[in-house]
This record gives C-alpha cells, sequence and structure tokens, in this order.
C-alpha cells in the first residue's frame, strides 16, 4: 500500500506565492487594457457613434450608490447645465434692465442739472431724483462759504463756513476721494443734521475746488461699504463740480 505523502509548509508557501501572482498580474493586466482601452477611445472620439448600442449598456455610479446609464447621467449633466445657464441668463437680463433703468435716471438728473438757473433750483433736481429714482434715503449737499455776495437762494442746499468743514469732516475733505462706511458722530451730524441720528453709513463726495461736499446715507450700516462701487455717486459729483460755479455767480 502506498502512503499518502506529507504536503511541506515550503509547498503550502510556493501554492499560496503562485496564487498572489496570479492576483496581481491579473490587476496589472486589467489596469494595461483600461488604459488601452481609454487610449483607443481617444484616438477614436466617433467609436460610440458607430456603436450606438453600447451606450446603453455603460453603467455609471452615483453619490447614492445606485448606477445609471451613460446616457441618463448625460441627460442629467445636461439638464443641470441648462438651468445654470438659464439662471446666467436671468442674471444677465436682469442687470442689463437694471444698466438701463440707471442710464435713464441719470440722463434726466444731468439733463435737470443742466437746466437750472439758480443753486434752488438744481437741489430741486437733485433730492427727488436721488430719493425717487435711486431709493436713497438721506441726501445732502453742502456748499462752502463764504459764497458770492447776490447769489441765488439755495432752498435745500445748505451752505457752511469752509472752517466749519474742516472742523467736522476735514479727514474726509484732505483725502479728496469718495468715502463710503460708517461716520462718526460729528461727520453725520455736520453732513445730515437733524437726520445724523439715523445715518448709520454714507458715502461722501468731496468736490474739486473747495466748493463743497455731496453725501447720501443709509440707515443700513451695510449699505454703503467701503468696497461700493461709488462711479455713479462721482459722477454726479463732478456734474456738480461744473455747473455750481455758474449757478453762483450773481446775475
Amino acid at each position: 500500500m502506498t502512503e499518502p505523502s506529507d504536503v511541506s509548509l515550503d509547498s503550502l508557501h510556493s501554492d499560496n506565492g503562485s496564487g498572489s501572482d496570479r492576483s496581481g498580474a491579473s490587476q496589472r493586466d486589467h489596469k494595461l487594457l483600461a488604459r488601452q482601452v481609454a487610449r483607443y477611445l481617444i484616438q477614436n472620439p466617433d467609436f460610440f457613434a458607430e456603436h450606438m448600442e453600447l451606450l446603453e449598456t455603460i453603467k455609471l455610479p452615483r453619490q447614492s450608490g445606485k448606477t445609471v446609464s451613460l446616457m441618463t447621467h448625460q441627460t442629467h449633466l445636461l439638464r443641470e447645465r441648462n438651468i445654470e445657464m438659464r439662471q446666467r441668463l436671468d442674471q444677465l437680463l436682469h442687470n442689463a434692465r437694471e444698466n438701463d433703468q440707471l442710464f435713464l435716471h441719470s440722463r434726466q438728473l444731468i439733463l435737470a442739472l443742466l437746466e437750472a438757473n439758480t443753486v434752488a433750483e438744481a437741489g430741486a433736481a437733485l433730492y427727488p431724483s436721488f430719493s425717487g429714482d435711486f431709493g436713497v434715503e438721506f441726501t445732502s449737499l453742502i456748499l462752502f462759504g463764504p459764497l458770492p455776495n447776490g447769489h441765488s437762494p439755495l432752498g435745500e442746499v445748505r451752505s457752511t463756513p469752509r472752517s466749519a468743514a474742516e472742523n467736522a469732516i476735514g479727514s474726509i475733505l484732505r483725502n479728496g476721494r469718495t468715502v463710503c462706511g460708517v461716520l462718526r458722530p460729528a461727520e453725520k451730524s455736520y453732513l445730515f443734521g437733524k437726520d445724523a441720528d439715523t445715518v448709520a453709513s454714507a458715502a461722501v463726495v468731496p468736490l474739486a475746488n473747495q466748493l463743497g461736499v455731496l453725501a447720501v446715507g443709509s440707515s443700513d450700516p451695510q449699505h454703503y461699504r467701503s468696497s461700493l462701487g461709488t462711479l455713479f455717486l462721482s459722477y454726479i459729483g463732478e456734474v456738480l463740480e461744473r455747473i455750481l460755479p455758474r449757478l453762483l455767480t450773481p446775475r
């Protein structure tokens, strides 16, 4: 009788190693095949156009753990992109309408300022326009005196000595540029008078040649931030710099 042969530990190790080698080789072959397939598809972008039936068999994983067909995945992506593009288009149209309104109101205001024959008429054009057309809560136009003798009435526009302006808003005047943000109590009191306690943020435009200052205010402390664009306000300030000297000249 033939006795069964013993199996050594070396032979077991040898067998396990062979299985591991086969598994590693299989993984390498799989990665190599995947790279070859990817390279082929890159070189032949019309492959699926000639094999449309394959698109229905390709499955992609979703975040939910489920898989969907490539066609369903592509449809979902296109739907998301369509929604995003529609939102962008809506925003562009909204901005365009706002810009149209801004241009229209700016044009009306500038024409009214150019047609003004007195400082009072200029103020009567400026204040309602800022309030009604541009939604400004508080507007203040202050001219620095002494003003020329025989000048026209000022109406809603105020006038103070230059020295009073230096004491109250000297740092703003020396800066020479439009300033936005939260003002100190003395600055608000000088610029907005009885409304000072209600103003939480403001934008201030010093007018050139020590002519005066234009200020707008809001009850919202975040409305006039330091990063807020001031192009429009500075533009109106430049218009005032050109028309006010003519209106202050005695006739």
